[in-house]
This record gives C-alpha cells, structure tokens and sequence, in this order.
C-alpha cells in the first residue's frame, strides 16, 4: 500500500515551494486530489490524511462511487461533460470545471435549480500556447456572462489543460496563455476568476504561471488500473 499520506505531505510541500518562488500565498492555491479510477481504500486515506475536495472525471464511475464515500468532502468534475450527462453532473457534483460551451449552462441550469442546489463553474478553454487575441476575449468574456445570468449556477474561474509533455516547462505558455485571458477579462471590468490549471506532472509550473487550484491524481494516488 502506498503512504498516501506522506505523498500528500510532499505535494503540500511542492505547493508552497512553487508559490513561495511566485511569490504567492500559499493558503490562496487549493489542492483537488483527482480520484478516478481509485479504489474508496486509497480515497479513505487521503480524506484521513486531510483531502478536502476529490475530482472525477466520469459521471457514471461517481454515481456510484460518492455514497459509498463518507466525510466531509467536496466533489469536482472535472472529464468531458457530455449533453446528456450534464443533469446528472449538476445533481452529483460541487463544482464542475469543464463547461466549455454554452448548450451545457441551460441543462446544468436546470438541474441544479431543480435541486435547489448552486453549482460553482469552470469555463473551460482549449489548450493554446499564444497570448489571448481579442476574438477569444470576447467569446470566453460572453461564455462566463451566459454562466452568471443562469439560475444555480456561480462561474468560479477559467480552467485548461496542457497538452502532455514529460518537460514540466512545455506547459508554461499554455498556463500563461489562461492568465493573460483572466487578466484581459479583470481589466474589462469583470471580478478576478480563479484559475484550475496543472496536474501531476506540471502543477508546480502552473502555481508559477497563476493556478488557484491545481488537480493531482497520480502524485497522491499512485498509478490507475488501466
């Protein structure tokens, strides 16, 4: 079995190395430990060992994983969210980090209203390593609005993913690419949004480049089952 508490302690450790080095609070960077695929043993320590937020990444796998999972915890979904899934996300899951078109916002609306429950909201861009050109602006910036005015849903930030490369530092553009889109939306007037951004292999690049909350799996969990 591995120490699922000692890798969180190292993760932890990584967090506040990276922010110290961006010069950043620390306490401002939240950690989502991605548990798809993980057995509830290996889920059960990381909740002992202090995980507060887990993330999946198949509807289906969390519907029956969540009741079998005690604690106070909170549930992020965070795969491709499909139309006809998108009711059944709004009724499982916290906070859902991949609406990425606006055809999802009146169906996660209208479940979540149903529920009589709010559901915080990721925007998700696709990955691009240039800086943000005014066309993206203003379709992210109409996308975020399209989230406001929707009944039970509260937009939390902007989220993207690097595409895979064993150099943490490929990354970076991709994560600054989000900042720079964040920065260009706060400076039109809107709140500054959070940004989910970097996982096992590039967190620490993407705390640098700005991530408010950073999505690992592997670095706490070990290796999935194919």
């Amino acid at each position: 079995m591995l120490d699922i508490g000692a890798n969180l302690e190292d993760v932890r450790r990584r967090i506040r190395a990276a922010a110290q080095r961006a010069r950043r609070d620390a306490e401002h960077i939240s950690l989502l430990a991605v548990s798809k695929r993980v057995d509830p043993v290996r889920i059960e320590a990381a909740l002992a060992a202090g995980v507060r937020a887990l993330g999946e990444s198949r509807v289906q796998e969390a519907e029956a994983k969540i009741p079998t999972i005690g604690g106070d915890v909170e549930w992020h979904f965070i795969g491709p969210l499909q139309s006809n899934k998108a009711a059944m996300a709004a009724r499982l899951f916290d906070v859902i980090h991949s609406v990425g078109r606006d055809s999802l916002i009146p169906r996660l609306s209208a479940a979540a209203t149903a529920a009589a429950r709010t559901v915080r909201v990721y925007v998700q861009l696709a990955s691009c390593p240039d800086p943000p050109t005014a066309t993206v602006i203003a379709a992210t910036g109409e996308l975020c609005h399209a989230v406001d005015a929707a009944e039970g849903l509260q937009l939390e930030g902007l989220m993207t993913m690097a595409p895979y490369d064993p150099d943490p530092e490929a990354a970076r553009p991709y994560f600054a690419h989000l900042r720079l889109l964040r920065d260009a939306l706060a400076a039109g007037g809107r709140a500054r949004l959070g940004l989910s951004m970097g996982m096992s292999g590039d967190f620490e690049v993407a705390i640098e480049e700005g991530a408010t909350i950073v999505r690992v799996g592997t670095a706490i969990f070990g290796e999935r089952p194919t």
